[in-house]
């Protein structure tokens, strides 16, 4: 009787350390299920971190971008407003100079009439002689015999 026994102590012994055994296995496999886990969540959260550090740098990179696309806009308005103002003036100084020219020539052009009528006229029955007078040519027709 000892001999079974001893055996059943064996069976019992090897039974209670295989359920040792199945539980540190269990236990083993759940730990490392849930360091996969956090692993996974660790990874994700990481990438979560970088996508919204990049997501940010975005950002600051598009209101930089658009800072500046303003600031340009800004300084080309003012540019293009500096342009017409001197095309104004430049218009203005044409207008000025064409009027200036117009009063000039009115104001010759009225001298030279006002001259123009007190200047002597020229004889108009020369007898076909410039201003009356022989130019120097003598024929011996030309004089007029009364």
């Amino acid at each position: 009787m000892s001999v079974q026994l001893d055996k059943m102590k064996q069976k019992q012994e090897y039974e209670r350390r295989k359920r040792i055994a199945e539980e540190k296995h269990k236990e083993w496999v759940q730990k490392k299920r849930e360091e996969e886990r956090k692993e996974r969540e660790r990874k994700l959260s990481k990438e979560m971190a970088e996508k919204a550090a990049r997501e940010l740098e975005k950002m600051q990179l598009q209101e930089k971008a658009e800072v500046k696309y303003n600031e340009w806009l800004k300084k080309k308005r003012a540019e293009e407003a500096e342009k017409k103002k001197k095309e104004k003036e430049k218009e203005k100084e044409r207008e000025a100079e064409l009027q200036e020219k117009k009063a000039r020539s009115e104001k010759v052009f009225k001298e030279w009439l006002h001259n123009a009528r007190n200047k002597p006229r020229p004889v108009l029955n020369g007898y076909g002689f410039p201003h009356g007078k022989s130019t120097g040519l003598y024929f011996c027709y030309m004089y007029v015999v009364t």
